[in-house]
């Protein structure tokens, strides 16, 4: 444990060290810095394929399930989309540094400052093209970071972070060390990467929910403050005014995937549409070959099946009486990522939206679209579901920042 933590350490203090590096960049080196690690992703794409096939081949023999194999899993398809991410990272606009705010009393004037919180730590699982999301964002805000992925992406984050974002990061002038990853696999450095508040004062969870409950009730306790995504799973609420073809759609395209947070994973039927609206909901979970979990249920409704090794492929399924039983049901019971209504109904969509309190609510569309390359066109580091003043759902770059009031001659 102690080994752990000091190479915790000693990132968190390259990271710290290298930070005014990438705080002081202009612009144009950082933008050039993120358009080289896109080039480098290409450029060194055998490399980095190969240590992901590594990483899988050990996953599989360790029996991980089908949904954790495909996070973990990076195709050429999934690496074209990556790189291609980074470039319009690139292109997208840098925060305002300084913000005119108003004109105070005795000709002075108040400026709102955005400064970079300085080193942000990121703990993620399975998931190696976290390491260039995360990465990316942080480079694009002007934070150091550290990094840390459990043990079966490691080896794909390691040659991620060897081959494409340092380099990128030296050859736009930028101090590579400024971004770190943890070489250790060892759970206990996720516990020790939120003990350091002096040196990494945020740290972004992504994970199952109960570790990732558990790392942030850790990191209050040694004053570091979290941005946490710690449940998911997608609800959709067919109302008795949804057209048939149109619930079958959201249903299939809702289950292209399943070991992500936004998948479908409660659906709630209006009991006057069930009949009318079954035939094609069966025919769209047959086709993807997921089950329905029907009543009497035996687990909690809003259970989170992407996190259920043995039965990811399955929907929760259940018949409610009247949209404010399925609103109640997806705001108490379920975690509040996103909910969806099907409905040709104007009214019923105003009282869906006034009503669900959650991160993301869609009408006709997919919750699958709760993502910020999808909603913002950029990469995220995760979404956060905190019901505080903040940022809240997709977390991206343009949210990594600490505001300073600034009082000056006008």
């Amino acid at each position: 444990m102690d080994e752990v933590a000091k190479a915790v350490e000693e990132c968190a203090r390259s990271a710290k060290r290298a930070a005014p590096s990438l705080a002081a960049a202009s612009a144009e080196a950082i933008d050039a810095a993120l358009n080289a690690m896109a080039d480098k992703l290409v450029e060194h794409a055998d490399a980095v394929l190969e240590a992901n096939q590594a990483d899988i081949a050990k996953a599989r023999e360790d029996g991980m399930s089908a949904g954790l194999l495909d996070r973990l899993t990076i195709t050429p398809e999934r690496l074209t989309g990556m790189a291609e991410q980074l470039r319009l990272l690139a292109g997208a606009p840098h925060q305002e540094r300084s913000v005119d705010v108003s004109t105070l009393d005795g000709g002075l004037k108040l400026v709102e400052r955005r400064r970079p919180v300085g080193v942000i730590g990121a703990n993620y699982e399975a998931r190696p093209n976290v390491t260039v999301d995360v990465a990316s964002q942080l480079v694009k805000s002007r934070n150091g970071g550290v990094l840390r992925t459990g043990s079966a992406a490691l080896g794909s984050a390691q040659r991620l972070r060897e081959t494409v974002i340092a380099p990128a990061l030296a050859d736009a002038g930028i101090d590579p060390d400024v971004i770190q990853l943890v070489p250790r696999a060892e759970r206990e450095a996720a516990s020790a990467l939120v003990r350091f508040p002096a040196l990494v004062p945020l740290v972004i969870l992504r994970g199952s929910g109960d570790s990732t409950r558990a790392l942030a009730t850790e990191a209050a306790v040694h004053g570091v403050r979290t941005l946490a995504h710690a449940d998911g799973g997608g609800v959709l609420y067919v109302d008795e005014a949804a057209d048939t073809d149109k619930v079958r759609d959201l249903v299939f395209t809702s289950l292209d995937r399943l070991g992500v947070c936004n998948r479908l994973n409660l659906l709630l039927i209006h009991e006057g549409a069930h009949d009318r609206v079954w035939p094609g909901i069966s025919g769209a979970l047959a086709e993807r070959g997921v089950t329905p979990s029907l009543a009497p249920h035996e687990h909690a409704i809003g259970y989170e099946w992407a996190l259920d090794s043995d039965r990811e492929a399955t929907v929760t399924v259940a018949k409610v009486a009247s949209l404010p039983e399925a609103v109640e049901i997806a705001n108490e019971q379920t975690s509040g990522l996103a909910a969806g209504i099907a409905t040709e109904s104007h009214e019923a969509a105003d009282a869906f939206f006034d009503a669900y309190t959650g991160t993301g609510v869609f009408w006709n569309a997919p919750t699958r679209l709760l993502d910020g390359f999808k909603l913002l066109a950029v990469p995220e580091t995760g979404i956060n579901l905190d019901k505080v003043p903040g940022p809240r759902g997709p977390v991206t770059y343009t949210d990594l920042y600490v505001r300073q009031y600034a009082v000056l001659p006008a």
